[in-house]
């Protein structure tokens, strides 16, 4: 783990005055030059400057700031005041917000510095990050692949040492699979656990803030810091954070349930990297044993028939009228229907249309209603199987990164890529993707990840666990070549 970027030894150096929160952000912002092909960060926010000279008086002041002078990259979907949130989508290409969202408003308060706004897919609906009005971001290992979606850009920033850590959202995998897809850590909290508030909506019953970053502590220093209750966001559980980075101590003695219905259908070197951190976690005094949850097998279609009927009502709001892009009409609804038709993308027409009919007169209770059935039985399977475990482990994604428009024409295909993340959004449980090995393609090595899930507000595990696994020398956690 030597020599990958530390927010934690950051943070640390700011505060013993070895450097400031300035030269902090100068480097994070010649790295985001360096990196600018990626096309990783839609936008640098104007007062990031302003920003870090305000941490420093505050430090001169005698403020204790757990995260001073650290920078950090949010993804667009996340509003900041003073800078653009677009969503990746040409509807709100000029949208300034006028205010900030929890989780950023904690970062800022604790002393983090926002570098800018990080790209995805157009309303957080993709797998890719190529249907960004802003352009597709490209994989830091290899830029003829993808980064995975939605957070691709905040995975990829994280990949590339653009910043050591960043914040994306996570709906059906949006945070883990572009982590794993780029080789870095990728925490899906329980739902509840950060704060909505400020979060531009996909589906507000999946949706989740949460961090990337190339160390377990990193994390823990993150959620300590905007995990929380928020009365501003009426989902917001009380559950104050108590995150550490785990030792090898805490994997001894973890009961490890390997979910059987996600080991088929996996390239050999995601099925070779699963039976490698298998065989980590046994010598190093886990138990491992098999789990079956039948009722996977139905989580794509169940995940779809409720996160598009809620999109469909969420992005209802988007109509160029009050914000946002407007298309110029005869009359009012005439610019309405102009401005949703060539505001929105094609995948974000495709699940508003989608949506809507599954909510419609008639096909209600042969499709949403089925589907929310379905998510009550995920639920009650995910619970019985934590009776007899601590936690479960399934491949993060099927396979490592795919060529850049490989699946764009093929919407079934790409959802697809999701098969191993959305069930533990229906589920609302906590979930971390970390990088465990590689998978040589085209002579190249690309990075493979594996998810470890838990039971409801056992958040803090997955990260003790993380450490447990980097002490024992199991994580393969690299800064990609490029930019190492």
């Amino acid at each position: 783990m030597s020599g990958l970027p530390s927010a934690t030894a950051l943070v640390r150096a700011v505060q013993a005055r070895d450097v400031t929160p300035s030269d902090l952000l100068d480097q994070a912002l010649a790295r985001a030059q360096a990196a600018a092909p990626l096309n990783a960060l839609v936008s640098l926010h104007p007062l990031a400057a302003e920003h870090a000279e305000r941490v420093a008086t505050r430090m001169d002041a005698g403020e204790v700031l757990p995260l001073a002078g650290l920078p950090i990259v949010v993804k667009d979907n996340i509003n900041v005041t003073g800078t653009r949130t677009t969503c990746g989508s040409r509807i709100l290409d000029r949208y300034v917000s006028p205010y900030t969202a929890t989780a950023a408003q904690r970062l800022l308060d604790a002393g983090a510095v926002i570098v800018g706004k990080a790209n995805m897919d157009e309303f957080a609906m993709g797998s890719s990050t190529e249907s960004s009005a802003s352009g597709p971001t490209l994989n830091p290992w290899d830029t003829g692949r993808v980064p995975g979606g939605s957070s691709g850009g905040s995975a990829a920033a994280v990949a590339a040492a653009v910043t050591a850590v960043a914040l994306g959202s996570d709906t059906g995998g949006s945070v883990r699979q572009p982590a794993a897809l780029c080789g870095v850590y990728g925490l899906k909290p329980t739902y509840g656990r950060v704060s909505r508030y400020g979060l531009v909506a996909y589906a507000s019953s999946l949706d989740q803030i949460g961090p990337l970053a190339h160390r377990a502590e990193d994390l823990a220093l993150l959620m300590n810091v905007i995990a929380g209750h928020d009365p501003r966001d009426a989902t917001s559980l009380d559950a104050p954070p108590r995150f550490r980075a785990g030792t090898p101590d805490d994997l001894r003695g973890l009961r490890v349930g390997v979910i059987r219905e996600s080991l088929g259908g996996n390239t050999a070197g995601v099925s070779r990297t699963l039976d490698g951190t298998l065989d980590a976690l046994r010598g190093a005094g886990a138990t491992v044993q098999e789990v079956s949850l039948p009722e996977l097998k139905y989580a794509i279609a169940a995940y779809y028939l409720i996160a598009m009927p809620e999109a469909s009502s969420n992005l209802a709001r988007f109509d160029g009228m009050v914000y946002g892009h407007r298309e110029p009409g005869a009359d009012v609804t005439g610019s309405m229907t102009l401005t949703r038709e060539r505001g929105f993308g094609r995948e974000v027409q495709r699940r508003i249309m989608i949506g809507t009919y599954a909510l419609s007169s008639g096909y209600y209770d042969a499709y949403y209603s089925r589907a929310m059935k379905v998510r009550r039985r995920l639920a009650e399977s995910f619970a019985a199987a934590f009776a007899g475990v601590d936690v479960l482990v399934t491949p993060t994604s099927p396979f490592p990164a795919f060529r850049c428009g490989e699946k764009t024409s093929d919407p079934l295909a790409m959802y697809a890529a999701d098969v191993d993340t959305v069930a533990i959004n229906l589920a609302g449980l906590p979930a971390l993707s970390v990088p465990m090995g590689f998978e040589t393609v085209d002579g190249l090595d690309l990075p493979v990840g594996i998810q470890f899930i838990a039971p409801a507000l056992d958040d803090e595990r997955l990260v003790r666990l993380a450490g447990g696994l980097e002490g024992i020398g199991a994580v393969q956690a690299r800064v990609a070549p490029a930019y190492a």
